[in-house]
């Protein structure tokens, strides 16, 4: 193992050797542990992490973490039909309320990318999961020996992000859609020597 990807791996306190961000926070180190990288299937559970990487881009993803629980209370647990109807009322409370990214744009986004979602949906459940999934890189690559590795886009996440934004989705450039991919197990970006990445 070399000096750099060392460096990317810290043993807990539990004697567990970790990807390094998963240190730095216990919120984060359950995320690593029990969430980052493992395969997740569903229209709304995708729906909710498409949405939540949207409202992280230009932030740190533990804000997105620690906010999470007022943001299913906010967006009715993400579930895209209640999203989808959300009222001028509900905008502006959810505009007022700190628990929340209060960020105008993205709020209105996830209300039109819940509708959008639906439309694939409604007369076919699964739709929104297998769309996403079929992006999913059909070569497994080399795992990462340090985080400089590891990318911030890819092909195929390039190709996802223009053809949900085909669809009219929007916030899902590149980068939040590969960290989508990332968060959503199609890839696996645990580095060598974390205990995950075996």
């Amino acid at each position: 193992m070399s000096d750099a990807s060392r460096s990317d791996v810290v043993v807990g306190e539990d004697g567990r050797a970790r990807c390094r961000w998963a240190a730095s926070d216990p919120e984060y180190l359950r995320y690593h542990d029990e969430e980052w990288g493992f395969p997740l299937h569903g229209d709304q559970p995708l729906f909710e992490k498409m949405c939540l990487e949207g409202f992280q881009a230009g932030l740190s993803w533990i804000t997105i973490l620690r906010k999470r629980p007022e943001f299913r209370t906010v967006f009715h647990g993400f579930e895209p039909d209640r999203v989808a109807v959300m009222s001028e009322v509900e905008i502006e409370a959810a505009m007022l309320n700190p628990g929340i990214i209060r960020n105008r744009a993205k709020i209105l986004s996830t209300i039109k990318n819940a509708q959008l979602t639906l439309d694939l949906t409604r007369n076919a459940p699964g739709s929104f999961d297998a769309l996403v999934w079929s992006f999913a890189p059909t070569t497994k690559r080399r795992r990462p020996a340090s985080f400089a590795e590891v990318p911030a886009v890819t092909d195929e996440s390039t190709a996802l992000s223009k053809h949900l934004r085909k669809l009219g989705f929007g916030f899902v450039g590149p980068t939040t859609v590969y960290a989508l991919m990332q968060s959503s197990g199609m890839v696996d970006d645990h580095v060598v020597g974390c205990w995950r990445a075996s």
